[in-house]
């Protein structure tokens, strides 16, 4: 790629804004053109790489993400739900690529980013690193192969400042189980459970959340029948993996024809 995507980076002081500044400054392939954060945060109006600690990189953190994304070719975007569909909007305007990593967005709220999605690429995925999109994979072939006798639970652990509940990943896990199935995950899913809840029902896909620590992401996928259980895992370590397929995605989208894609299509699973 000769040219270099500007990248802007929205929600920039958070925990993955701050690692994917860090990612797009030490890539050879895209520029940071751009970060964007809250009227009245205390970045607004300081240079980003003063407000994370260290030297200054020529980027100065905005709260007018129109403006930013007018320099862009993509923006790399996880926040929350209202501020993402705001946000796909300017970023279909400036024709940019958007990525979202935003988690906790009900069905009315993905719908909602159908319009942008026709006149610009959207890339949208519950965790965007290739290992646990293998998983989604895996899980959807297991859950095919395996009839009813195999109960399946949804088992995800993260850091205790998330506030959503089940992840997006494990969300994404559930539907390539009922996919898998052949069912509509709305309609067999226990996501709650409390009290005398009665035997669990026969086709269910289970969730449980686990908030504790600094754990990054821990998803298991658990068949389970009378005498023997699957279990498929994967861990992350590092936020890193995140934000690199992050990248990567908005490297991928340049070029491509407005509409809506998955990591699925970025890593060509």
């Amino acid at each position: 790629m000769t040219h270099k995507p500007g990248i802007v980076i929205t929600g920039a002081s958070g925990r993955m804004g701050q690692m994917l500044i860090k990612t797009v400054l030490d890539s050879d392939q895209a520029t940071l053109v751009g970060a964007v954060e809250r009227s009245g945060h205390p970045w607004v109006g300081q240079d980003v790489g003063v407000a994370m600690g260290g030297a200054e990189v020529g980027v100065v953190a905005t709260d007018d993400a129109l403006e930013a994304f007018s320099k862009a070719q993509a923006v790399i975007d996880f926040t929350a739900p209202e501020a993402t569909l705001q946000f796909a909007e300017l970023a279909a305007q400036a024709r940019a690529v958007h990525v979202i990593g935003t988690t906790g967005m009900t069905d009315e709220q993905i719908a909602a980013l159908a319009p942008a999605a026709r006149h610009a690429v959207l890339v949208r995925a519950g965790n965007m690193s290739l290992g646990v999109n293998l998983l989604v994979q895996l899980t959807k072939k297991v859950a095919a192969a395996l009839d009813e006798d195999f109960d399946i639970e949804v088992i995800e652990a993260h850091h205790h400042h998330k506030v959503d509940a089940p992840s997006g990943t494990a969300l994404m896990l559930g539907e390539a189980a009922a996919e898998g199935r052949g069912v509509e995950l709305k309609d067999v899913a226990d996501r709650a459970r409390d009290g005398i809840t009665g035997a669990r029902k026969r086709g269910d896909i289970g969730f449980t959340a686990i908030r504790g620590g600094d754990i990054v992401g821990e998803h298991d996928v658990l068949f389970a029948a009378a005498g023997e259980r699957i279990v498929l895992r994967h861990m992350a370590t590092d936020r890193a993996i995140f934000a690199r397929g992050a990248l990567k995605a908005a490297l991928w989208g340049q070029g491509k024809a407005p509409g809506e894609y998955d990591m699925v299509d970025v890593l060509g699973l």
